[in-house]
């Protein structure tokens, strides 16, 4: 991929970490952002968070004309949502609204093939159903069998940027070491910056067994060849800060405490840090513990069930 072959996208390394990149805001403007404090709702069941979700997508379309460009979260934070979308567009009542979704997804592991039952894809289509697919104005997937990640990446990010922006951008919270988490699949030294709107991070097995974990937490049912393909996968590919920030509303969901006990802290430590106010720090904390940078987003909505505390 040519540095300015996708709009003025850039490729640049941190480490053996490959980001796609903007050169927009100059170093200094990090530290303009201005931190918010992280409200949260605590809410009864899975399929509460699910329908508040729902809400946040028929909320979104009424405000606005036209399409209405979401990014779903794959994993257990989006399944109660997906589920109800399933079932609604087995009716005709919903037609208009799902006429008008333009449907992205958010991170992948990678090589995958994209009929893998641990693909993001794949778990979509099952609690999404035929349907949906039919009747939404589009579905792009980031692809995980390209021959060139990187190119296919950077078409994926044009694609996305000239659907007009994202309105909803669906999170969830990944779990990571000393408390920190990641946002989409942002993580903990992958030297992630505001301009970065995607990225190929390499894989860890940490990474692999909790994406496993998840998923058969979550009900998916997983082939021992898919897990053996799954296990080989060398890289992430992810949206990045610049694609997180630039959203025009974030909707973050936290429902699997139980099974991954160790978002807990991870939350505790996401609502209770004091982000520093110049920005070669705010950097360092950011890359130090990513899911910091929904805090410096100024339109964020978390939703939790009561055993993340």
């Amino acid at each position: 991929m040519s540095a300015t072959s996708k709009q003025n996208i850039r490729r640049r390394s941190a480490g053996e970490n490959v980001w796609l990149s903007h050169e927009t805001a100059e170093t200094g403007f990090l530290a303009q952002l201005p931190v918010k404090e992280l409200v949260y709702e605590v809410l009864p069941s899975e399929e509460a968070v699910g329908r508040m979700m729902l809400d946040e997508i028929t909320s979104a379309a009424n405000a606005k004309e036209g399409s209405l460009v979401i990014v779903l979260v794959g994993g257990r934070g989006g399944q109660a949502l997906h589920k109800l979308l399933g079932e609604m567009a087995k009716t005709s009542d919903h037609d208009a609204l799902f006429s008008r979704l333009d449907v992205f997804t958010q991170d992948a592991l990678a090589p995958l093939r994209m009929d893998n039952g641990l693909s993001f894809v794949r778990d979509f289509e099952r609690l999404l159903g035929e349907e949906f697919f039919r009747k939404v104005k589009s579905f792009t997937s980031m692809r995980t069998d390209a021959d060139d990640l990187e190119s296919d990446l950077a078409s994926y990010v044009d694609r996305l940027e000239r659907s007009g922006g994202i309105d909803l951008f669906f999170l969830g919270l990944g779990p990571e070491a000393g408390g920190a988490s990641h946002p989409a699949y942002i993580k903990p030294g992958s030297g992630a910056t505001y301009n970065d709107v995607a990225g190929l991070i390499p894989i860890s097995p940490s990474i692999l067994e909790h994406h496993i974990n998840k998923f058969k937490a979550g009900g998916t049912v997983v082939t021992d060849a898919d897990e053996a393909e799954c296990r080989a996968a060398k890289h992430i590919l992810t949206l990045g800060p610049a694609a997180i920030l630039g959203a025009r509303r974030v909707v973050q969901s936290i429902v699997d405490a139980d099974t991954a006990p160790a978002k807990r802290e991870s939350y505790r430590q996401l609502l209770a840090t004091k982000i520093a106010d110049d920005a070669e720090t705010r950097q360092v904390q950011f890359d130090q513990n990513p899911g910091l940078w929904l805090r410096v987003h100024p339109n964020v909505r978390s939703l939790i069930l009561p055993n993340v505390f």
